[in-house]
């Protein structure tokens, strides 16, 4: 009997409506509200099995309440991340309380949110700790790509997983002009062994409708450059709504005959499952 691989989206995000109970802290372009349920049906309607749930920075900035309520209620759907604080005085304190929590999978640190340099203590702080609790540190870090690279190299015990494909990306049409530009120093990211990349979003960058043809061969470089096993598909649901369907942001990674079966199950589910250490249809 044949066991299929489970496909997991490495990046979506779900939250209420603006409310003062838990009010939001910024914007995040999508719908005004995507509960926890509503991102299970998304993902139940294509034959997605779990995902990677990241507390929306630009909303709950450091508070994932939300995320865990949605956990409690979905517990074998989601791994959660959320993101630290890099002038935090209790980070270690705080890794350890997060990812001793169910569910908890990984951390995340916003090089975008500040002016930071690669001797920041806070931000190295985040990334020992998250390597002494052997969780992925996930890194927004699109245009700070040598600082990313320079403190991966600091934090060589750390697993570091690159937001995004490392590259800006729209929040609305059109893609930009030149949307891989900065594809060299995303390669470069590759000749470090803790550094893992989410291919999340990746559609938005293309400058031609479903399913995306003009995107294959920058993401062929990418998964040359760093193996399928440190590749992970995924969609950023809800920030892409604006671009593209849930639905499209899956089958464009399905239909493609860029991938073989066996590329395609490693790259939508497999090398997440090894590197987060963590298959959909488990408890944390």
């Amino acid at each position: 009997m044949v066991t299929r691989t489970p496909t997991i989206d490495s990046q979506v995000h779900a939250y209420e409506r603006n409310h003062p109970e838990r009010p939001w802290q910024g914007f995040l372009q999508g719908p005004d509200e995507v509960t926890g349920d509503d991102m299970v049906a998304a993902m139940d309607a294509v034959g997605v099995d779990g995902a990677l749930l990241v507390s929306p920075f630009s909303m709950y900035r450091y508070d994932a309440s939300y995320a865990l309520e949605v956990y409690a209620k979905h517990p074998t759907r989601f791994g959660l991340i959320r993101p630290f604080d890099p002038e935090s005085d209790t980070i270690e304190d705080d890794m350890a309380q997060w990812t001793g929590t169910a569910g908890v999978v990984g951390a995340r640190i916003m090089l975008n949110s500040g002016e930071f340099e690669a001797d920041h203590p806070g931000v190295n702080r985040i990334l020992a700790a998250g390597g002494r609790a052997g969780v992925p540190v996930n890194v927004m870090c699109a245009a700070k790509l040598p600082l990313m690279r320079e403190l991966a190299r600091r934090n060589p015990d750390t697993q570091v997983v690159v937001d995004h494909v490392g590259l800006v990306q729209p929040f609305v049409p059109p893609a930009p002009p030149e949307p891989f530009a900065d594809l060299p120093n995303v390669l470069s990211l590759a000749e470090l062994d803790n550094v893992a990349i989410k291919i999340s979003g990746s559609c938005t960058l293309s400058q031609q409708p479903f399913p995306y043809p003009d995107i294959w061969e920058p993401l062929a470089r990418i998964f040359d450059a760093f193996g399928l096993d440190r590749c992970l598909w995924g969609t950023d649901w809800t920030r892409a709504v604006d671009l593209l369907t849930y639905e499209q942001g899956v089958e464009a990674f399905r239909v493609t005959d860029r991938l073989s079966d066996s590329d395609r199950a490693t790259l939508m589910g497999g090398s997440l499952a090894k590197i987060y250490n963590w298959p959909p249809g488990t408890r944390g």
